[in-house]
């Protein structure tokens, strides 16, 4: 019984776990590009930085939060169906998201950079 017990269990472990896999995985009819997503997902993590930042209870966080990322979304002309099916797409394609997420990196140290030299020149007037 225990036997039998035990290959059930590795029988359903191993299908749940065939299910993530990036090969079996069918990308959504709308995917967004890679493109596409670190341009989104730039202007989430800023908006999500603004945000935070304001010190705003977590109630009127969460609100503005989803109200500005309804906005961010309609900006780039896409559904937030349409991102969300793409997010999970590439979260099951771990290096496509690593990929896209050292990009987004980059961009934000960049801009951070810009705006560093932006302030010591206006200091130094």
């Amino acid at each position: 019984m225990k036997t039998l017990l035990s290959y059930a269990l590795l029988s359903l472990s191993l299908l749940l776990s065939s299910c993530d896999r990036p090969e079996m995985a069918v990308p959504p009819a709308q995917l967004l590009s890679k493109e596409q997503m670190r341009g989104i997902l730039i202007d989430l993590h800023i908006l999500e930085a603004r945000i935070e930042s304001g010190r705003l209870s977590t109630d009127s966080a969460r609100a503005l939060y989803n109200e500005q990322q309804r906005l961010v979304l309609q900006q780039h002309q896409v559904t937030d169906s349409v991102f969300q099916q793409s997010y999970r797409y590439y979260a099951i394609h771990d290096k496509d998201l690593d990929g896209i997420y050292g990009e987004i990196i980059d961009s934000l140290a960049a801009r951070e950079k810009k705006l560093e030299e932006a302030s010591q020149n206006n200091q130094t007037k």
